[in-house]
Parts: C-alpha cells; sequence; structure tokens
C-alpha cells in the first residue's frame, strides 16, 4: 500500500534529508587519496549523533555501519572497512537518517583524486538519469515514466540499469512501496499522486547489468568487475511538482 503523506509530513521527512545531505557533503569532502572507508564511517556516524538524529543503516537488518561505502566495482552495501583509498578510485557513500519519527535518505558517487574519462562519464550519466527521474515524478504520472526516463538515459549512453535492486518509497519507514526500478516502459504501473515521497536511486554499471553478493552478505558487485555508480534523491511529489528534499539550497 502506498501511503500518501500530510504537508507537515513532507516537511518532517524534508528535515530528515537535510541532515542527510548535510552530513553526505561533510563526508565527501574527507573523500581522499589515503582515508580508510571505516574513516569516513566515522565521520558519518559522529556528525548524525551531534545533530540529534539517528542513524538509519546501523542495526537495519542486522547492518553494522552507519554508511554504505561501495567502491569501484561495488554497487551498494558496502561495507567500511580498513580499505585505504587510492587515487582514481570512485566510491559510492549511501546513508540515511531516523529523526523525530521520518527516514531521510540519499547516495552520491565522488571521486576520489583524479579518476579515468569513463568513471567520470558513468558518474554523470547516473547523476543524470536520476535527475531525468526526477522530472517524472509529477501527479498523474506512471511509475513506469520514472523507470523508463532513467532507463532512456543510462542506455543511450551504453551503460546498464542494475535490475536487482531498486528504488523506494519513504516516510515512517525507511523502505515503503511503490517500489522503483530504474528501468520500465512509460504509462504503467502504479499512478503518481501529491503526497507521494519516493527515494529515487539508480544504479548504473559500465558494463553488464548483472550483479552478485559478496560472501560478507552485504555487498553488491558487478558480475563483470567493471565499475558501478549510484545516485538517490528523496523526493515528494506535490501539486507544484517534483521537490527534491535531500538536497541542501
Amino acid at each position: 500500500m502506498v501511503i500518501l503523506k500530510l504537508p507537515e509530513e513532507v516537511e518532517k521527512i524534508r528535515r530528515s534529508n537535510l541532515i542527510v545531505a548535510e552530513i553526505l557533503n561533510e563526508v565527501r569532502e574527507k573523500v581522499k587519496p589515503g582515508i580508510t572507508t571505516k574513516d569516513l564511517d566515522s565521520v558519518a556516524f559522529s556528525q548524525v549523533r551531534k545533530k540529534g538524529a539517528v542513524p538509519a543503516f546501523k542495526g537495519y537488518r542486522g547492518y553494522p555501519f552507519s554508511l554504505c561505502t561501495s567502491v569501484n566495482f561495488e554497487v551498494v552495501h558496502g561495507l567500511p572497512s580498513e580499505r585505504v583509498l587510492v587515487e582514481g578510485d570512485i566510491i559510492s557513500l549511501d546513508f540515511g537518517v531516523y529523526y523525530k519519527g521520518y527516514y531521510g535518505d540519499a547516495a552520491v558517487t565522488v571521486p576520489v583524486g583524479k579518476v579515468s574519462p569513463k568513471a567520470a562519464r558513468l558518474m554523470e550519466i547516473t547523476e543524470q538519469g536520476l535527475y531525468d527521474g526526477i522530472k517524472e515524478a509529477k501527479a498523474g504520472n506512471r511509475l513506469g515514466d520514472i523507470s523508463a526516463a532513467v532507463q532512456m538515459r543510462v542506455e543511450t549512453a551504453g551503460f546498464s540499469v542494475v535490475r536487482d535492486f531498486v528504488g523506494h518509497g519513504i516516510g515512517r519507514n525507511l523502505h515503503e512501496e511503490p517500489q522503483i526500478p530504474n528501468y520500465g516502459v512509460r504509462g504503467r504501473g502504479v499512478e503518481l499522486k501529491s503526497g507521494m515521497v519516493l527515494a529515487i536511486e539508480p544504479m548504473v554499471n559500465e558494463g553488464t547489468y548483472k550483479v552478485r553478493i559478496l560472501s560478507d552478505g552485504w555487498t553488491v558487485v558487478t558480475e563483470d568487475v567493471k565499475l558501478s555508480a549510484h545516485f538517490e534523491h528523496s523526493v515528494a511529489i506535490t501539486d507544484n511538482g517534483p521537490v527534491i528534499l535531500s538536497k541542501m539550497g
């Protein structure tokens, strides 16, 4: 069941997402050669506590950290560790908080120093795919309009969208209906209505869309060990069009 939010609820979800945006910004500023992914998790954890919020991922289905750090061919749910980032890596930072009864969730992929043109292009197209999807998050449209817009941008550029993992509704729960695939057909799926809040999150691979989960039970990687990027915003559908809640300014 898709839960429609009242305007005051959307505002509370926005507050949670602004905390997410602030902390992601602080974490991404720490990304440089020589830092470990565990260091980045520590930054996120210390900042979220300072803001009086709770890390949404820590303890969720047993996940042991505050931040998901997915490097290079890791798609999502990468576990922070003593791994040292090196020049040329790309890293997805996925983060969520729980604040005063509501969740926020967003992700960004950032370069570590100077990266290859292909890595830069992958990140650029993934972010463009996200914004193409957001443009379709309008009352009266269908869920498939979002999915198709992401897929078109990605596949036209020669990349592929991950099919095993999807976006989701968000609010009082971290994951709510509807599920939001990053591939689909325009005009199909649930009708979008004012009051829906959606976490739209393209996961885009350089090569095949196929993925597998490592033996740690969490880390999702590309089957062909080629690069992957991930961007996410929490977005409210309003009478005046889509509003990005997880963006500062």
